[in-house]
């Protein structure tokens, strides 16, 4: 938890910038793994946390702007809670941690809710991701379940947005720590695999980091040998020589906050030299998006300029022919990178996604692409010092797509099919991934030790040189 002035500023200017009615904020609740008392691993909403540092169970903070009260409801535990956890502070003494000065039980919250809505006051409250918030709601506020996300506060989560998106240095700083946990990760990962060894036999041991010097994972890990899967979370494939594995991976640090990272590595610990040829290309991407993000410009600016670098490489290797700029205005791209070059990130690994992605990554006003990869661009606004990012270039090669797209004539004047299948069906997928600060005069890498990138620094961390 940070100091809790940093916690009341939150609240004031969030109170500030909403303006009227009552700000609800629900925490988390255990949920139920096979049995009630079998639970996952808890994990406080990130807004709860952001705005009042308390990573336990079963509290609501509520905000009212017009009078500038803050209430923190919660229960005391009772005997049987202290036989089973020991003693805990009281939700008074929780309150105070935080700065907020009033306290109340949880079983008075619906009833404080109620009358308000009946004196008429708006009651501003966040897009729900839990069925349990979503009975919540239902049951203080009387929201129907099927319009639920459409009744939440736009002015809530604008006002949110604004100040979550630009992270300031006590953030940075956790960052930096959840990125020197995924530096171990990866290492690891580079480090550790035979073959014949079990993907998962790594990715447990990836994630046994994770929990060791952190709280957990920020997502479940993505370690396979069939990287032209964007997101295979499944690890039951042996290592083995000749194949490339994708591993993305991160970790959260014990104040929640995220790192992610990528890299690709070749199972025998050599690439072959069409691997190095895609591979050099994805690196360059890489590198040249970090040279280029900066504030004043989009991050959509800087996907497209890194989508036209890697089309001039698949050009080079004979997979794209024609102009590559009317190739590029086609959505030719997507084929190889279906996805976006980049995500907020923070509290979050995927910042603030709950609210939904075009109110976090977009502008108002600015219409979402539908072209394949850049539609699917999760963080296009202007860049500004604070933002935290990611660089994640990829080339895949999927075979289903890849038939669709010849089947139905897609962009047939600037794709070589026949290349494709005879010599890339097998190849998998190449993403590199690094974590970016938007500073005033550019960006810089988060972390004190950027992971292997190279060729050549790649095969000697897998080497253990």
């Amino acid at each position: 938890m940070f100091a809790k002035d940093v916690y009341v500023r939150r609240r004031a200017k969030l109170m500030r910038d909403v303006k009227e009615g009552i700000i609800l904020l629900l925490g988390n609740g255990e949920a139920p793994c096979n049995y009630k008392d079998n639970t996952y691993k808890f994990r406080q909403d990130s807004t709860f946390l952001y705005f009042a540092g308390l990573n336990d169970p079963d509290f609501a903070l509520v905000l009212d702007v017009a009078s500038g009260e803050e209430i923190l409801f919660g229960n005391d535990v009772d005997i049987d809670d202290i036989i089973w956890m020991g003693p805990q502070p009281s939700v008074r003494e929780k309150a105070e941690l935080a700065g907020i000065s009033g306290s109340r039980s949880f079983g008075e919250l619906e009833g404080y809710l109620k009358s308000k809505v009946e004196s008429g006051c708006k009651v501003h409250f966040l897009p729900p991701y839990r069925h349990r918030t979503m009975i919540q709601l239902h049951q203080y506020l009387g929201v129907p379940f099927a319009g639920m996300k459409e009744a939440a506060s736009a002015e809530l989560i604008k006002a949110v947005v604004e100040q979550r998106i630009v992270k300031d240095e006590l953030e940075i700083a956790e960052i930096e720590k959840a990125c020197e946990i995924g530096y171990r990760m990866h290492m690891l990962a580079m480090q550790m695999p035979k073959p014949g060894m079990l993907e998962q036999e790594v990715a447990g041991a990836m994630d046994g980091i994770a929990y060791a010097y952190g709280a957990q994972n920020s997502f479940a890990t993505i370690l396979s040998q069939n990287g032209e899967t964007l997101h295979n979370h499944t690890h039951h494939q042996r290592f083995t020589d000749g194949r490339l594995y994708v591993v993305d991976a991160g970790a959260e640090n014990n104040m929640n906050y995220c790192s992610d990272h990528t890299r690709t590595m070749p199972s025998g610990g050599k690439f072959t030299q069409k691997q190095k040829e895609v591979y050099q290309i994805v690196e360059a991407a890489n590198n040249f998006a970090a040279s280029v993000a900066r504030p004043g410009i989009t991050y959509k600016e800087v996907h497209i300029a890194t989508s036209r670098l890697m089309l001039e490489g698949l050009s080079a290797l004979g997979l794209v022919k024609g102009d590559i700029e009317e190739a590029l205005q086609a959505g030719v791209a997507g084929l190889f990178m279906p996805h976006g070059l980049g995500h907020n990130m923070g509290l979050d690994v995927h910042d603030m996604e709950n609210f939904g992605e075009n109110y976090v990554g977009y502008e108002e006003g600015v219409e979402r692409s539908k072209q394949l990869g850049l539609g699917s661009l999760r963080m296009a606004r202007k860049l500004v010092p604070g933002h935290v990012i990611t660089d994640e270039p990829g080339i895949y090669f999927i075979p289903a797509l890849i038939e669709k797209w010849k089947r139905e004539g897609t962009n047939s004047a600037f794709v070589n099919f026949e290349l494709l299948q005879k010599e890339y069906y097998n190849f998998g997928g190449i993403r590199l991934e690094d974590d970016l600060l938007i500073t005033p005069d550019g960006c810089r890498l988060l972390g004190a030790k950027r992971l292997p990138i190279s060729v050549e620094d790649v095969e000697a961390a897998m080497a253990g040189e």
